[in-house]
């Protein structure tokens, strides 16, 4: 891995920041792209870069000749369908699912090039599955999972893999913010929104940690993965089956 070079995106904190570490404790050269500096500078033993994914011509200025692609970067807006702001929606979109197909067709040259490389998308379990309240990203996750499976079909003959991680509640500041959002919403306390809503459909009763993500990320870039495409792996406490 100490030859490879990967851009994370959303990598300030949470699941970004995890994978960003991650990588580079494996000898990645990781290039950390986000908008928030501060949490970029928090980072050790990367390459940052402040940008605003959700401005799409300025993607051409991030690094093209990357072996590995995390995309990760997401937010999250909760509110009723017809209560949804359309430009909130549009900008969830951009940022999910527009900036993420960028990213890849500007990066892909390079990985066929080379004859290898790795693309992973940090979906969720709402690329699956629905929630009330969540049109956008529910929207977007879809958008994304389908992304990532033509993308696995085009890569497979230039040694190019492409998969989705669809973790459930993550233990992070875009989960922590949904807390307050949802009590409002639903009329509980943030405690009560943890154990009623979140945590409801899933049989392990806990959040997942950052870590435990990037611990998957890595599987899907190493030496075993050659073959693992064009899928979705689930890290959501058994939610997916029911």
């Amino acid at each position: 891995m100490e030859t490879r070079r990967a851009l994370v995106t959303g990598a300030a904190s949470g699941i970004g920041a995890a994978c960003a570490q991650r990588l580079a404790a494996d000898g990645v050269h990781v290039v950390a792209v986000d908008l928030d500096q501060v949490g970029l500078d928090a980072l050790e033993g990367v390459e940052t870069v402040v940008a605003d994914l959700s401005d799409l011509e300025s993607l051409q200025q991030l690094p093209a000749d990357v072996d590995i692609l995390v995309n990760n970067a997401g937010v999250q807006q909760v509110a009723p369908v017809e209560q949804f702001p359309p430009e909130r929606f549009s900008y969830l979109i951009r940022l999910m699912l527009e900036a993420p197909f960028r990213l890849i067709r500007q990066t892909l040259p390079h990985m066929y090039g080379a004859g290898w490389g790795r693309v992973v998308n940090i979906s969720s379990v709402h690329g699956l599955r629905a929630s009330p309240f969540k049109a956008a990203y529910v929207a977007a996750k879809h958008g994304l999972e389908g992304l990532s499976k033509v993308v696995a079909l085009e890569g497979a003959a230039h040694g190019v893999t492409s998969n989705c991680v669809n973790p459930a509640y993550v233990r992070t500041p875009l989960v922590t913010a949904q807390l307050a959002d949802q009590a409002a919403t639903h009329g509980l306390s943030e405690s009560e929104v943890l154990d009623k809503v979140l945590l409801e459909p899933v049989a392990v009763k806990r959040l997942i940690e950052p870590a435990e993500v990037a611990e998957l990320v890595t599987v899907l870039c190493g030496p075993a993965s050659a073959s693992i495409t064009g899928s979705s792996f689930v890290l959501d406490g058994g939610w997916t089956a029911h």
